[in-house]
């Protein structure tokens, strides 16, 4: 269907083009990443787990204010249609959210409320789901596959060949100054992996399917559309878009008891955030309640804290048993493809196709055309999550 050419459509298609232009200088994973990790993880450990790193952050370089300024003065009035007027009202709060987040990174307590306020944090339930899972002992898979064995530039082969299967193109960087092992960067099309990581068979069996299969297949299906609002974010989209990526890990046969407990300690990390834990005490507390060796205990510590307090790791299981049931229920996943886009607002996102606004789905994660999981008892702690 072609977009009626009224005025209406008109001021539609020109707010969301003034909206692409404000938002895509908000790209929070590039601010919030500690530019000194290492040498901080270095002093953390010399001082027995008690002195707490001090983090330093890239300079932000916008004008928050006048980025505030001009998302709320985009003329919403002018969009007839009600339901596509209230998408973006919903838009415009939760950027505007999101540029709060990024002028008070490093800021303690009000980078955490701005965070609690745009990602939420663990409920009961949530941590609940957290501790069930770490009652199940880790995979008895072939040891070798957890082996750390390939160096950044190595793991770029895999990536490329996994790629194959995709008709689109992206650039990989390095860098040695993030806390993920690998990260999408949507604005820039750009894969960055880490370093200072080596890869094993299993972490690359992982990452292919999660950052290749789902993060980058949503970027590129994102640029696609009429309306720009699918490439930089629909309001809430972080759960949806780490679900549907988890769940190309569990689809594709790679979703272990191992990873699935270091999800539910993300959600551990992030519920001290709430209890006003500093950094040393959730790292003992992983460490040494919880047993974790101490690399992997800083690193989960590191993404909960960045910032002040960084709540969006909680999300990836939520999101994951939120896809996981829309699966289960027969409905459409390609729905959720269509760029960076919400669960919660997969009946707009059908309506926005119907109305020419969008399109179906071009690419498809290759993990979602046919159920390999053989692990019974991966299935049956999804199947059990509240």
């Amino acid at each position: 269907m072609k977009i009626d050419g009224n005025v209406a459509s008109k001021a539609l298609l020109e707010i969301d083009k003034n909206i692409d232009k404000l938002v895509k200088q908000i790209e929070l994973l590039s601010y919030v990443n500690p530019i000194n990790i290492e040498e901080e993880k270095a002093r953390f450990f010399s001082s027995k787990y008690l002195t707490d790193p001090v983090f330093k952050y890239p300079t932000i370089n916008f004008d928050k204010f006048k980025l505030h300024r001009q998302l709320f003065t985009q003329s919403l009035e002018s969009i007839e249609d009600e339901e596509i007027r209230n998408l973006y009202e919903d838009i415009i709060y939760a950027y505007s959210g999101l540029i709060q987040c990024i002028e008070t990174i490093g800021n303690g307590k009000k980078f955490y409320y701005n965070c609690l306020h745009c990602f939420g944090t663990p409920t009961e339930n949530d941590v609940e789901n957290a501790k069930f899972i770490l009652h199940f002992e880790d995979d008895n898979r072939e040891v070798t596959s957890f082996q750390p064995k390939y160096s950044a530039k190595d793991a770029e082969v895999f990536f490329r060949t996994f790629s194959e299967a995709y008709d689109f193109d992206y650039r990989i960087d390095y860098s040695d100054k993030i806390s993920a092992i690998a990260m999408v960067l949507n604005n820039i099309k750009t894969l960055v992996l880490n370093t200072n990581h080596t890869y094993s068979d299993n972490e690359i069996a992982v990452l292919t399917n999660h950052e290749i299969g789902v993060h980058m297949v949503t970027t590129m299906n994102g640029l696609l559309h009429p309306l720009k609002i699918f490439s930089h974010g629909f309001p809430n989209n972080e759960e949806t878009q780490e679900g549907l990526a988890v769940f190309s890990e569990y689809m594709s046969n790679n979703l272990t008891i191992t990873r699935l407990k270091e999800l539910a300690y993300r959600v551990i990390a992030v519920d001290t955030l709430a209890k006003g834990y500093p950094f040393s005490r959730t790292f003992r507390l992983l460490h040494n309640q919880y047993d974790l060796d101490r690399e992997t205990a800083f690193y989960i510590t590191l993404r909960a804290h960045r910032g002040g307090g960084f709540t969006k790791d909680y999300l990836y299981l939520t999101g994951l048993k939120k896809v996981y049931d829309y699966y289960q229920s027969g409905k459409d996943l390609s729905l959720l493809l269509t760029g960076k886009v919400s669960l919660e607002y997969a009946n707009e996102i059908q309506s926005l196709i119907e109305k020419g606004y969008a399109v179906p789905s071009k690419h498809i994660t290759d993990s979602y055309t046919e159920n390999k999981n053989t692990n019974k008892k991966v299935d049956f702690i999804l199947r059990s999550l509240k």
